[in-house]
């Protein structure tokens, strides 16, 4: 420790000091010895050992090694002076706030006769304790001081007057208490020593003075020290002085090992609470007075005090609290009674509030409990419904349909579906630990061969729920394969619930929910929610049916009215068409590569407006038209091509309205010749070119209105010199319509992707280039190539 050192305000007695200390880790895992707050005879010793006690509990805390340095942070404010002593080397080692201002300008360490003299304590004949019998001596020997008076005489300003305090004394009475401190097989032996000035009330009786000195040390030591270690959950006490039982009621036993709120009641003030909560969450030390109640209930004015303690590391270990019952410094005895009662009163009335409050939160609770089932009811039904429409693949229905069931509804399901011919031909499972092999063996071995007594095989029949609450009961008139059997009860069958799936009056499958253990059986709210579900999924399946059957006949039909593109001399083709993949997924969309008998090459591509069966139609008959006319056409020109195509149109009904670009390619008349290409559009969108180079030119100055908007106008045709090896490809806006962009984005990304392509691709490579990663499955696609060289 550094000696203590003189305050910046100078000498003389009164001077404040300061201390500077270093700690070091304490040893948390020490164990806590009581012996040093007893006397050797055993006997724990008079109430004025408060703060021995408070300090024998940091050196528990922080170490005997320690111990001085540890006792600054504790006993610095202590309203009492406090010596430590270092009995090896005879010298008072550290001095409290207090002691510092009896003992004035007297640096640290001192020998314990020097700090008495420099103090001016004798005994209460006037004599000079520095003897082997003064109770400093006494204390520097080991031995404890339960309680001896001392006077403290001040210093004179001359010879002959007597130097008077503020309050008119010669000279003042104090009380010695001390114990030894640090243990007795400790690198440091250490005691404690406390002074507690006493008010004689201007008596020169000896016996007067004592007695008020005396009565004056009980109230003076009235003081409960205590220590909660913050590094355990809830910051118990871990340590609690005698001073705190006589005040509290509260044994050692009863109050170590609890958060010291217990000592709160419903009058404390929040306010207060909230301030020492908010000191100790900041590591701050804290004083106020609050309102406490003892363990026989009765209530008392609590002045509390509390420090935070820091081991060498800067980390906190400690919190040491004073604590001194000020009830009569705050209130008379009637008062107190008075305060008691009505407080006796509020807890009675705050005990049956309570109990009404506890039963008005049960009621709430079960109210609320039975909105949040209802609610979460309406919320799966809604999900469902969005999640099982979502899609058209069947596949993906079974398999969300089995998410919504497990784990909400069931630990595991099994979804069977029916053919035509009453085959089970789908199944789905789920198993909410997984267990994939059982469900694969129920799959394989069970599902194509349902036994009559089933749930499944009942439910279908009759197209009605059956609940079978299993206890235990044999599975063998259940399953027909004894691997089934086995499967079914690993993955556990205590409950079980199937519901049909009916849609359009017809039964499509059934639903089979099962739960593992026997403490939580279906219920009659189980099978109403499972029905509403079934419903809803057998109706999303059915409509995945009809939607796949429409689907088949559609496609079948436009792929049928697509043509095989010709062989044609000096010319290389290629085509593409995909199908969207939503409920639309079949329209209009159709190209056709023509060699007509002048030898020249006709190239069409074409959309008719709609995504259904109509439409695909309506596209094979635009074809057959456009064919006729470009195939006798009085004069081929693509702009009165397609104007004659228009009227047609609109004269026969075959479409509403659609969209087209015809081009037709003149050979070259002799072989350094550029081919001579002729184009119309009406309203499709621009065609591209790709020259031998792979540079690549939009076309689109090549504009018109629709078919079926205006057949009398006349369409104009613009003509361009292809050199060779240029390929032309035409597309559907299928290709390049994204959502949130607009067309010319989509075009300028089939350009980049049409550019990027190598030199020497063929059509069918520049096919693939303009689809590759740029289909969203919304609308149809139709694409075609054709080199001419």
């Amino acid at each position: 420790m550094d000696p203590l050192v003189n305050a910046p305000d100078g000498g003389g007695r009164g001077a404040r000091c300061a201390v500077r200390v270093d700690t070091v880790p304490a040893e948390r895992d020490r164990p806590r010895d009581t012996s040093l707050l007893q006397r050797p005879d055993g006997v724990v010793g008079r109430e004025e050992a408060g703060v021995v006690s408070a300090a024998a509990a940091v050196v528990e805390r922080s170490g005997t090694d320690t111990a001085s340095s540890a006792l600054p942070g504790v006993l610095a404010d202590v309203p009492v002076a406090v010596l430590l002593i270092d009995r090896g080397a005879g010298a008072v080692t550290y001095a409290n706030s207090a002691a510092v201002e009896l003992a004035g300008n007297v640096r640290l360490p001192v020998d314990i006769d020097t700090w008495g003299a420099s103090v001016g304590l004798t005994d209460l004949g006037g004599q000079p304790l520095a003897s082997t019998s003064g109770p400093l001596s006494l204390v520097a020997q080991g031995l404890p001081v339960t309680g001896e008076a001392v006077r403290m005489v001040l210093a004179q300003a001359d010879d002959d007057l007597p130097a008077q305090d503020p309050a008119g004394r010669p000279d003042r009475l104090l009380w010695v208490t001390g114990f030894p401190l640090s243990r007795p097989d400790g690198d440091e032996h250490l005691s404690l020593v406390v002074f507690l000035e006493v008010e004689s009330g201007g008596s020169d009786a000896a016996d007067d003075q004592l007695r008020a000195l005396r009565e004056r040390a009980v109230v003076a030591t009235d003081i409960a020290f205590t220590i909660t270690d913050p590094r355990e959950p809830d910051d118990p006490l871990v340590w609690v002085n005698p001073s705190f039982t006589r005040i509290t009621g509260y044994g050692y036993d009863e109050a170590v090992g609890r958060n010291c709120r217990f000592l709160q009641g419903p009058a404390t003030d929040p306010a207060a609470v909230a301030a020492i909560r908010a000191a100790l969450e900041e590591q701050r030390a804290v004083s106020t007075t609050l309102l406490n109640h003892r363990k026989d209930g009765t209530a008392f004015w609590n002045h509390l005090s509390i420090s935070p303690v820091f081991d060498g590391e800067g980390e906190l270990v400690s919190f040491v609290g004073v604590q001194t019952d000020v009830t009569e410094r705050v209130r008379v005895e009637h008062e107190r009674e008075a305060a008691f009662a009505a407080e006796q009163s509020a807890r009675q009335e705050a005990e049956l509030a309570r109990a009404a409050a506890e039963r008005a939160q049960a009621d709430a609770e079960r109210a609320r409990a039975d909105a949040e089932r209802i609610q979460g009811r309406l919320a799966l039904m809604a999900e469902a419904t969005s999640t099982l429409i979502a899609t058209l693949d069947l596949a993906d229905v079974l398999d969300r349909l089995a998410r919504l069931c497990v784990p909400l509804l069931a630990d595991w399901v099994f979804i069977s579906l029916l053919d035509d011919t009453g085959t089970v031909r789908e199944t789905a499972s789920r198993h909410r630990d997984g267990l994939g092999e059982e469900l694969r063996v129920l799959a394989t071995q069970h599902a194509p061969h349902l036994p009559e007594s089933s749930p499944t095989r009942r439910s279908i029949a009759s197209s009605r729920p059956v609940l079978v609450q299993r206890t235990g009961a044999d599975l063998d008139g259940l399953f027909t394969s004894e691997a089934a059997r086995q499967a079914a009860e690993r993955l556990g069958t205590g409950s079980l619930l199937a519901v049909p799936m009916v849609a359009r009056r017809r039964t499509r499958g059934a639903i089979l929910l099962a739960r593992a253990g026997t403490e939580r059986p279906f219920d009659q709210e189980d099978v109403d929610l499972a029905e509403d579900l079934a419903r809803r999924a057998a109706l999303a399946m059915d409509n995945v049916r009809l939607y796949q059957q429409e689907h088949t006949v559609a496609d079948t039909l436009q792929r049928s009215l697509l043509p095989e593109l010709p062989a044609i001399p000096a010319v290389e083709s290629a085509a593409h068409y995909v199908s969207a993949s939503t409920a639309a997924d079949v329209g209009g969309d159709f190209y056709d590569l023509l060699h007509l008998p002048d030898g020249s090459i006709g190239v069409v591509i074409g959309d008719v407006v709609g995504h259904d069966i109509a439409a695909a139609a309506a596209m094979g008959h635009l074809r057959g038209l456009i064919r006729a006319c470009a195939w006798e056409a009085p004069d081929p020109d693509p702009g009165v091509v397609l104007a004659r195509v228009d009227r047609l149109v609109q004269g026969l009904g075959v479409a509403s309205m659609a969209t087209m670009v015809y081009a037709r390619a003149v050979p070259p008349a002799d072989d350094g010749a550029p081919w001579r290409l002729h184009l119309a559009s009406a309203g499709h969108p621009p065609p591209l070119l790709r020259t031998a180079d792979g540079d690549v030119r939009l076309l689109d100055d090549v504009t018109g209105l629709l078919i079926g908007v205006d057949g009398s106008l006349p369409r104009r045709t613009t003509s361009i010199d292809l050199p060779r090896d240029t390929t032309l490809l035409a597309y559907t806006d299928g290709l390049i319509e994204r959502p949130g962009t607009d067309l010319d984005e989509g075009i300028a990304e089939l350009v980049d992707r049409l550019a990027a392509a190598p030199v020497e691709a063929s059509p069918r490579a520049l096919c693939d280039a303009a689809v590759a990663g740029s289909l969203d499955g919304r609308d149809d696609v139709a694409l075609i190539a054709v080199r001419f060289r």
